[in-house]
């Protein structure tokens, strides 16, 4: 089966899934099966469109190595929908941690130094949107809203406004190269899924995330401190943000408070489109990478066949409005058959 909650909880236990509850799992395989699909069509008509390039290896790579940022992103963004939140700050947060880990003062210290701080600061900042959350009873759209708008000043602040350009040769050298023939951005992004997903479905933590984002008040009353695991969650995004940053100033050799506008979008996007629960409980890793290279192949069609960005814009949005349309169905089928 696909990754999603694979028990519920009561006041006093954690029980086995009920029947009908298998079912829908059932019914988010077909999901995925057919997101696959549409993963294909847009394959074959890339291939249609442009034969001379869609399917050529430096293609093939740069579609992943623009999917590997924000599909990191994306991971992060998908533990914190299963757990009933949102984050509206991960560009912002991406943007800030490009910004401090690419000062002249930080890439003194040299490559290792600039990873930490960056890793450091997205943790940091996903951490007090946690705590704001879970321990300041603030709304998670208020709290990650002010984070998005405090981080990408913060970064405009440090920055003032200019791009700062990567000289640390030592640090281009690794992001920027390449393992048994694959870039490092790749297997950065297989390596984050790879762990996402076994927290997510083999862990403690992970059964946990579908608990409270399934029932807050039973998971509480079942004995797990849902606010400490919902700031952890956050704190989980955040370092996604993190790593993301690290991708993202390798792959354009400069950190700058620009970086990562609407990754917030995007990244929410490809968590819908895979199957996530937007009211959270339930919620599928493989479903957001499947959304992730939905949209990435999309762009690069568009980008091969010289199409406007407007109209990319609109196709994106027809989407997701699509998605959602049928996730509301869906809950709404389930509950009525319950």
């Amino acid at each position: 089966m696909t990754d999603q909650a694979e028990s519920v909880r009561t006041g006093s236990a954690v029980e086995p899934l009920p029947p009908k509850e298998k079912r829908s799992n059932f019914a988010l395989d077909t999901r995925l099966i057919g997101l696959l699909g549409v993963l294909v069509i847009l394959c074959v008509v890339g291939t249609v469109t442009r034969p001379d390039q869609f399917l050529t290896e430096g293609n093939i790579s740069t579609i992943l190595r623009l999917a590997a940022a924000i599909g990191v992103v994306s991971v992060g963004m998908t533990f914190v929908i299963i757990a009933g939140g949102i984050d509206l700050s991960v560009g912002s947060i991406l943007a800030l941690s490009s910004v401090w880990l690419t000062t002249l003062a930080t890439q003194a210290y040299g490559p290792v130094v600039m990873v930490l701080c960056g890793l450091l600061v997205g943790l940091g900042c996903g951490l007090v949107n946690g705590i704001l959350i879970s321990y300041g009873k603030v709304v998670p759209f208020i709290a990650t809203l002010a984070m998005l708008v405090a981080a990408r000043g913060l970064a405009e602040r440090i920055s003032g406004r200019r791009t700062q350009v990567v000289s640390n040769a030592g640090f281009l050298d690794f992001f920027r190269g390449d393992l048994l023939g694959i870039p490092v951005l790749i297997w950065m992004f297989a390596l984050v899924f790879a762990v996402g997903w076994v927290v997510l479905n083999r862990t403690t933590f992970g059964r946990r995330t579908f608990a409270v984002g399934g029932n807050p008040e039973a998971s509480r009353l079942a004995g797990i401190n849902v606010k400490r695991h919902t700031a952890l969650v956050y704190g989980v995004a955040g370092l996604c943000c993190g790593i993301a940053a690290l991708m993202v100033v390798a792959r354009t050799t400069a950190g700058a408070s620009t970086n990562g506008l609407l990754y917030e979008l995007d990244a929410i996007a490809a968590v819908v489109i895979g199957g996530t629960l937007l009211t959270g409980g339930r919620g599928s890793l493989i479903g957001t990478l499947i959304g992730v290279l939905i949209f990435t192949v999309l762009s690069n069609i568009f980008t091969l066949n010289n199409l406007d960005t407007d109209i990319q814009n609109i196709a994106k949005g027809v989407i997701i409005v699509l998605a959602a349309l049928l996730q509301f169905r869906s809950v709404k089928k389930t509950k009525t058959s319950t």
